[in-house]
């Protein structure tokens, strides 16, 4: 792989695969679908609210409250993004370089720390390019529970992410959640759907969608 995600030092027990361009382009479909639907304005989507969704759904709980105070569960959350590239447009914060690169926040779930990678200019089109930082992440013994967000609606995309966990199934204790807006072909992980943790994220409520 031709980025730096190869010379990851450190792994989390937890990690948030994301396909970035493709979560924002859902995050701005729901937006304007919602805005028409409730008649209000819908800000972008709170990150951190986001991943702490996608956790849970993921399976992670809060710390054992009795663990020592100095003891920190940790999510890895790497965000991969298209060639130029800058910032997410439909959330906050949003540009890659100086808001959430190199950056963590601290929540109910423990710290997570953000990675932001771009894909190469040439050389890998944008799915082989996110199965190999999926075929690199589930080769890491230490990570145990793996949220993936792919572009589940590019049948060629999650065929490449399926058949990658399915080579990869090595017997592990691992819970692998995949992330899509509606059901897909089944496989050795369970399936979440996306667009419930980008609602709450959004601040769409249930009671506002209610016929």
């Amino acid at each position: 792989m031709n980025n730096n995600l190869q010379q990851q030092a450190h792994w989390s027990e937890n990690v948030i695969l994301v396909d970035a361009d493709y979560t924002d382009r859902v995050a701005f479909n729901l937006i304007v679908n919602f805005e028409r639907m409730i008649g209000r304005r819908i800000p972008p989507a709170d990150m951190a609210r986001w991943l702490e969704c996608v956790a849970l759904d993921g399976g992670l709980r809060p710390a054992d409250k009795r663990q020592e105070a100095h003891v920190t569960q940790e999510t890895q959350v790497i965000l991969i993004h298209g060639q130029g590239k800058k910032r997410l447009e439909n959330f906050a914060p949003a540009d890659y370089a100086e808001e959430l690169h190199g950056k963590a926040f601290q929540g109910e779930l423990g710290e997570f720390v953000i990675s932001a990678y771009e894909r190469p200019e040439s050389g890998l089109g944008a799915e082989d390019f996110f199965t190999e930082a999926l075929q690199l992440a589930v080769r890491q013994k230490e990570v145990k529970r793996l949220m993936i967000i792919p572009n589940a609606e590019d049948v060629a995309i999650y065929n490449k992410v399926r058949d990658t966990l399915r080579q990869a199934d090595d017997g592990e204790p691992r819970r692998i959640t995949v992330f899509a807006m509606q059901p897909t072909a089944g496989g050795p992980f369970q399936q979440e759907i996306l667009g419930y943790s980008l609602m709450a994220a959004l601040g769409i409520s249930a009671d506002e969608i209610k016929p």
